[in-house]
């Protein structure tokens, strides 16, 4: 009862897959959306961060600051301001991915190379060349490094919303089920819920490691070598 075999789970699985697959599609939008608004917001916030010393010593702290805050205290607020079901979610979503993209992204734009920017300084390229022709280049592993966290934590950061955030429309994503099946004590329901949440972290993962290789697969070490 506590611990189902794998038959009963692959069963409940199989007897609930319109409804894990309906779940599952509610999760991904989720997700997607606040992945997507991690990643280009947090991008862009890197490289306001990194165009000036004075701007990173004053914004930065309190980059950090909100990234102290646990999430799970902030849901209610997000269901207050926002209301339950995709929005709240989604905005739990960017909160949990936000800030791995920030730091690594910011630590790779003002890690470049000192003697690449002495040169493009001796040849007169203007602030804008040398960050989009220089350091961004430079810093796109970093950002794709926290690209990775952000996918490895944006079905989590989904799932967490739906649990506490609830549904706006009587039906819900995966973590909405976790509820459902958890006050039915359906428990191989939940082990299948599982392993369909895990499914889709693998696909994100995934996505991100493909997109790293086509980008980076002609010039950077890491995966230049093992194409070699």
């Amino acid at each position: 009862y506590i611990l189902p075999s794998p038959d009963e789970i692959i069963r409940a699985g199989f007897a609930e897959k319109d409804i894990l697959f309906k779940a599952a599609r509610e999760t991904i939008v989720g997700a997607v959306i606040g992945f997507l608004s991690a990643g280009s917001i947090g991008f862009a916030l890197a490289l306001i961060l990194s165009s000036s010393p004075w701007i990173k010593a004053s914004l930065y702290p309190w980059v950090l600051f909100l990234q102290m805050i646990p999430v799970i205290v902030m849901v209610p607020i997000f269901v207050l301001w926002l209301g339950p079901g995709l929005p709240s979610v989604a905005i739990i979503t960017f909160m949990i991915g936000f800030f791995p993209i920030v730091a690594n992204t910011t630590q790779g734009l003002i890690s470049t190379e000192k003697n690449m920017v002495d040169l493009f300084t001796l040849y007169n390229a203007s602030k804008p060349q040398e960050i989009f022709f220089l350091r961004v280049p430079y810093a796109l592993p970093y950002f794709l490094t926290g690209l990775k966290i952000a996918a490895s934590l944006a079905v989590i950061g989904a799932l967490t919303g739906e649990i506490f955030a609830g549904s706006a429309s009587g039906s819900g994503g995966l973590g909405f089920m976790v509820v459902i099946y958890n006050s039915q004590l359906k428990i191989p329901e939940l082990f299948a819920t599982a392993i369909v949440a895990c499914a889709l972290g693998f696909i994100f993962v995934s996505i991100v490691l493909v997109l790293s290789w086509y980008l980076l697969r002609h010039w950077h070490e890491s995966v230049a070598q093992k194409n070699s």
